[in-house]
C-alpha cells in the first residue's frame, strides 16, 4: 500500500484561496520526475510575476534529476542539512537576482524583492498541479557562484527544491519530528499598521 503524501494546510485566521492554505514546504519528495512540460509552466507562472520598472530581473538554474553531473553539482552547494532530504526532489534550482538595472546599469534595490515575487508565483503554481516546493537560505552562496558559474553582478538569492511530495516515513526521524510540527505565523495585529508605524489597523 502507497503511503500518502504528506499534506500541511495552513490554519488561516481569515478566507484566502485554497492555494494559498495547501502551499507549504516540504521536506520529503518523491524522486518521480515530472516533464518538461509541467517544469515550462512553473518557470511561466515566475515569469510573469511583476517587478520594478519591469526589469524581470530573475534567473534560474536549473538541475534536473536525471542529470546526474548537474544534479550533485546543485546539491553540493546546499547545507549538509538541506542535502539529506534535497537530494530526493526530481529538480534543483538557484534563483539569481540582477542587482543592476539592464536600462541604465545603476543599483536595482527591489531585485532581490522582485526575484522572491517569481518564486512565490512559481510555489502557487506547483501547488495548483500537485507538487511541493521548498525554497532554502541554507546554500553557500560562494560556491555556487564558483561551481555554476554564475557572473558577476548577480546574487544567488534561493535555492529552490521541486517534486512530489512525498510520506513523512521518508525522512528521517529529526525530520520527521521538524515536518510534523504544526505551521505558525504572527498574528495580523503584530505586523500591519494604520497611518503611523504602531498604530493598530482596526
Amino acid at each position: 500500500m502507497q503511503a500518502t503524501p504528506m499534506r500541511k494546510p495552513a490554519p488561516v485566521d481569515h478566507p484566502v484561496h485554497d492555494l494559498i492554505r495547501e502551499r507549504f514546504s516540504p521536506r520529503a519528495f518523491s524522486p518521480r520526475p515530472f516533464d518538461d512540460k509541467t517544469l515550462a509552466s512553473l518557470l511561466e507562472a515566475a515569469r510573469w510575476a511583476p517587478s520594478s520598472f519591469n526589469e524581470q530581473p530573475w534567473y534560474f538554474v536549473i538541475a534536473r534529476r536525471d542529470d546526474e553531473e548537474a544534479f550533485a553539482r546543485m546539491l553540493s552547494c546546499l547545507k549538509p542539512a538541506n542535502q539529506t532530504w534535497a537530494q530526493s526532489a526530481a529538480v534543483l534550482m538557484l534563483a539569481v537576482a540582477r542587482l543592476s538595472f539592464a536600462r541604465n546599469g545603476q543599483p536595482n534595490r527591489h531585485a532581490v524583492h522582485d526575484v522572491g515575487i517569481a518564486c512565490a508565483h512559481l510555489a502557487i503554481q506547483a501547488t495548483a498541479m500537485g507538487l511541493g516546493v521548498h525554497m532554502m537560505a541554507g546554500f553557500d552562496a560562494a560556491k555556487a557562484r564558483e561551481s555554476l558559474a554564475i557572473p558577476e553582478g548577480m546574487e544567488p538569492v534561493s535555492a529552490i527544491a521541486i517534486g512530489h511530495p512525498a510520506s513523512l516515513e521518508e525522512l528521517t526521524p529529526e525530520g520527521r519530528e521538524r515536518a510534523a510540527r504544526p505551521r505558525e505565523r504572527k498574528a495580523l495585529n503584530d505586523f500591519v499598521w494604520t497611518g503611523t508605524w504602531g498604530a493598530s489597523w482596526r
